[in-house]
């Protein structure tokens, strides 16, 4: 069901002011650094073929094979969660709102709940 015209304005208010003050949240980059896609999926490759050869070594009975399918498997988990090449570089930055503020002293839900009272008021 798509979004009323409205619902879609307040919802497109909501977002600018996250992003205008916690931008540090939902950017949420890691000393600067962002995951590469390319080595989350590389790194559940190794995670898969890892805990295939952990199983097959236990069912084997080979100690061997066990040990090496969990060093694959441990060295999966640190290449999907270690940064790429280059990633971080281009840093989203918020969005400054296109008119000033008049009222900074209420919060921002003090403000949408007096918007939603009008809105009533005026039905």
């Amino acid at each position: 069901m798509p979004l009323s015209e409205q619902e879609q304005r307040l919802l497109d208010e909501m977002e600018r002011h996250l992003m205008r003050n916690d931008a540090d949240v939902v950017t949420a980059p890691q000393g600067g650094r962002t995951l590469s896609y390319r080595n989350i999926v590389y790194g559940t490759i190794l995670v898969l073929l890892g805990i295939g050869g952990l199983i097959m070594g236990v069912s084997l009975q080979i100690i061997a094979v066990g040990v090496i399918g969990f060093v694959v498997m441990l060295g999966g988990v640190i290449l999907a969660i270690t940064p790429g090449r280059g990633a971080g570089k281009a840093r989203v930055e918020p969005e400054r709102p296109s008119k000033p503020q008049t009222n900074n002293s209420s919060s921002f839900m003090d403000r949408m709940n007096d918007r939603w009272d009008k809105r009533q008021e005026e039905r």
